[in-house]
């Protein structure tokens, strides 16, 4: 037996340096931060067999490269908003207009409502309403979409649209919304429905994606009107009916020429996933939307392919622009060095900086790696508070009660850099002083820097363990 493993271990040597040594030339070719790449490397000469599976794995971006090649041969948008001339802002905030439609290509379009829907039991009513008035197309994505009572409501409400003969295109995520039992996807593919689970595969080789995920979500009626947010389809979202685990949230209802952007948004993760290109006299409006409000809108995608990091350096942009305040709201703050920087940065040159969490969140482990990451902030200045339960799961920024930033993207390094998520920047005073009194109104406790003294030296050991999966939270 001894000889046996001998033969073994002698025989696996040459393959793992083989293996260590790929792995290393490709880290060294692709990784664009040093950090990343000295911790890949070490990992694959420590253990070159489990390394390398975990560097398939998690480590490779496939994505990027695929992105690039389907964006070269396919046209995303109608062509007609890339034609829209972005209007000129007489403000402090005008760079930051030219510097997020440099890293969009996609113009501020003039002309728009939004309209506020706390939680689900405000939400859901008006969305399940607009399907219901659809006549030409729907378009719907979401991260979760679960066949409870309210998810079975959405079913029946699009199985009747396609059944009217609207043009229906469903995209869930392939781990939010289900990874072995998708219910909702399999009936709606029962009755017809052109649904799609975004990059998904039962057969583990074809499915290297597990931790980039599509945390988009997009409705679209008649390429009219939009819904975006924070809101999954969940019945734990319905808090009048007191469920077990309520979880609070804003989505909002968007009118007028940005719908079209969210369109093309809906329409590149689709042909990603499907290879299907939608018909654009179907799904696109005719001619340009007319206007319904005065707010200034762009859509702002990001993920790990050629939108990368767009959605965080419009944040940091808007933090370097802020002059009086700046306040965030977001279930999940892990952010790296860089936004954190920004952060402190403008506390310390005299901004009003707030950020509010909740209490207790739905994953531990974010909540334990929080307070070491945060501690620094704190220190510089910028107030830190937590709102009192139920679990308040609003993605939130204002900035000088002028811009505001609205949709799915966390503040974490998994939203920020893995997964595919969809933001609207707008500029209206408006929208912004409601959500700032929002904000303001949950500011319930907070943060002191002896909480940290408090927590003991094992917790205090935990929580700083936890921080180094920072990436992956």
């Amino acid at each position: 037996m001894h000889d046996l493993l001998a033969v073994g271990a002698t025989v696996l040597l040459p393959v793992r340096i083989i293996l260590a040594i790929a792995v290393t030339l490709h880290a060294l070719r692709t990784k664009r931060e040093t950090g990343a790449a000295i911790g890949w490397i070490g990992l694959v000469w420590l253990a070159p067999l489990f390394g390398t599976f975990l560097y398939i794995t998690l480590g490779i971006n496939r994505v990027r490269r695929l992105a690039k090649r389907l964006s070269s041969q396919r046209p995303w948008s109608s062509g007609r908003d890339k034609a829209a001339q972005t209007p000129k802002l007489e403000s402090h905030l005008a760079p930051l207009v030219a510097a997020v439609g440099r890293l969009t290509e996609r113009p501020l379009l003039a002309g728009n409502a939004i309209r506020c829907l706390h939680d689900g039991d405000n939400a859901y009513p008006v969305m399940l309403e607009a399907i219901g008035s659809a006549r030409r197309s729907l378009l719907l994505c979401s991260y979760i979409f679960l066949e409870d009572r309210i998810g079975g409501r959405f079913v029946e409400a699009i199985v009747a649209a396609q059944a009217r003969g609207v043009a229906v295109r469903v995209l869930v995520d392939g781990f939010g919304s289900g990874y072995f039992r998708p219910r909702v996807a399999r009936r709606l593919s029962a009755q017809g429905v052109p649904v799609a689970r975004f990059m998904h595969s039962a057969l583990p080789w074809r499915m290297p994606f597990l931790n980039l995920r599509t945390h988009k979500k997009i409705l679209v009626v008649d390429g009219t009107v939009g819904f975006t947010g924070g809101l999954n389809i969940a019945a734990q979202n319905l808090l009048r009916a007191r469920p077990r685990d309520p979880v609070s949230d804003i989505h909002f209802r968007v009118s007028g020429p940005v719908v079209e952007q969210l369109t093309e948004a809906f329409a590149k993760d689709w042909s990603f996933t499907t290879g299907e290109e939608l018909d654009q006299a179907v799904f696109y409006v005719s001619d340009h939307a007319v206007a319904a409000g005065s707010a200034f809108c762009r859509v702002i995608t990001s993920g790990p392919d050629s939108d990368v990091e767009k959605i965080e350096f419009a944040i940091m942009q808007g933090v370097a622009l802020a002059r009086r305040s700046v306040r965030i709201m977001t279930p999940y703050f892990l952010p790296d060095e860089r936004l954190l920087t920004v952060l402190a940065m403008a506390a310390m040159r005299g901004v009003e900086v707030d950020l509010v969490l909740p209490r207790q969140s739905n994953h531990r482990l974010i909540d334990w790696a929080r307070t070491p990451n945060n501690a620094p902030l704190r220190a510089a200045g910028v107030r830190i508070w937590f709102s009192d339960p139920p679990f308040n799961h609003s993605k939130l920024m204002v900035v000088d009660e002028a811009w505001s930033l609205i949709g799915s993207a966390n503040q974490d390094v998994r939203s920020l850099r893995l997964n595919f998520e969809l933001d609207i920047e707008v500029y209206n005073s408006g929208l912004a002083g409601e959500l700032d009194r929002f904000m303001r109104a949950h500011r319930h406790t907070q943060w002191e820097p002896m909480h940290g003294h408090r927590r003991g030296f094992l917790v205090g050991l935990r929580d700083s363990a936890a921080r180094l999966m920072l990436p992956y939270l």
